[in-house]
């Protein structure tokens, strides 16, 4: 059974392992305030062992008063993947070690909006090193007021490390959180950054401590908007409409979502690495929301390049 971090990590770097401990740590702690938050479930926890080195902690969450499943995941795994795979995932080398938590939240409702999360640190065998990550948000009912205040949380916290990073991630987050199929975004964007790489973007501790500051916002974050919106009603039309957002989403992870893409690739565990798919959704031929509708007018929001935090960022 994988215990602490330290055990999941080669000794041979120390920095490494401190991030993968503060990782386990974050893990531990946001299951807790999203288990007081939800008040009716408490998280399960399952380890597994990576086939190359290493392993991690998964742990759901599932028929809670709010979130009808949610994942909160950490893994530390090392080894060398197929030469396919490095050149898909555009590895230097085929010698990697990967560390983060990775989580993705459905609610019950369809007023409570879906959140997805995830903090990580690669590196790669010729000795590059790197960390990723975001946060972004998919309302099954867009709140323009509520999808303000999240990207002021978000703007907030980039503001502090670099004040070119809120624009930068923000759109980095409206062209990665899109389905070129659909021609639509996920949800209302938030912020993605991938291979910050140590060295040319900053030192290992300014970017450590920046994903830091990334992970910690979105507990008290996404808990805020849970309160929120989980006694707001709803009927059938929402649900149907709910069960259609998540099908939406089932369809990024699984087409292009390149966190699922490394997990597969690289032979790790299917469970949870599908842990990010909602426990129900549905695919109804050409369905589209009624001109004029809430539902319409969510769908007029799901488009890049909206300024949240401008003074009247109207829908189309």
């Amino acid at each position: 059974m994988l215990t602490t971090a330290s055990s999941l990590a080669p000794v041979a770097s120390t920095f490494r392992d401190s991030v993968a401990t503060w990782l386990r740590d974050f893990q531990l702690r946001l299951c807790q305030q999203l288990e007081e938050a939800d008040g009716g479930a408490t998280f399960l926890s399952d380890t597994w062992q990576h086939g190359s080195g290493g392993g991690g902690l998964s742990r759901v969450i599932q028929g809670g008063k709010v979130l009808e499943k949610g994942g909160v995941n950490f893994s530390a795994v090392w080894g060398e993947m197929s030469e396919q795979a490095a050149r898909v995932l555009l590895m230097p080398n085929p010698n990697y070690f990967a560390t983060g938590v990775s989580v993705v939240q459905h609610p019950r409702s369809p007023m409570v909006p879906i959140a997805h999360m995830n903090v990580r640190y690669f590196e790669a065998g010729n000795g590059e090193a790197w960390f990723g990550g975001g946060i972004d948000l998919t309302p099954i009912y867009v709140d323009e007021a509520q999808a303000r205040w999240f990207h002021e949380q978000l703007r907030a916290v980039c503001d502090a490390h670099n004040p070119a990073y809120y624009a930068r991630f923000k759109q980095w987050a409206d062209d990665y959180f899109f389905l070129p199929h659909r021609q639509e975004t996920r949800g209302v964007g938030g912020i993605f950054f991938d291979r910050l790489t140590v060295g040319k973007d900053g030192t290992r501790e300014e970017l450590f401590a920046f994903i830091q500051a990334v992970g910690n916002v979105f507990g008290p974050t996404y808990t805020e908007l849970m309160r929120q919106n989980r006694d707001l009603p709803f009927g059938e039309r929402q649900v149907q409409w709910h069960m259609l957002r998540r099908a939406r989403y089932a369809e990024f992870n699984l087409a292009f979502d390149r966190g699922t893409r490394f997990g597969l690739e690289t032979g790790g565990r299917t469970e949870s690495i599908l842990m990010s798919l909602p426990p129900r959704c549905e695919w109804h031929y050409d369905q589209r929301p009624e001109p004029g509708s809430p539902e319409a007018a969510t769908q007029a929001w799901l488009r890049k390049d909206v300024q949240w935090l401008a003074e009247n960022p109207t829908a189309l």
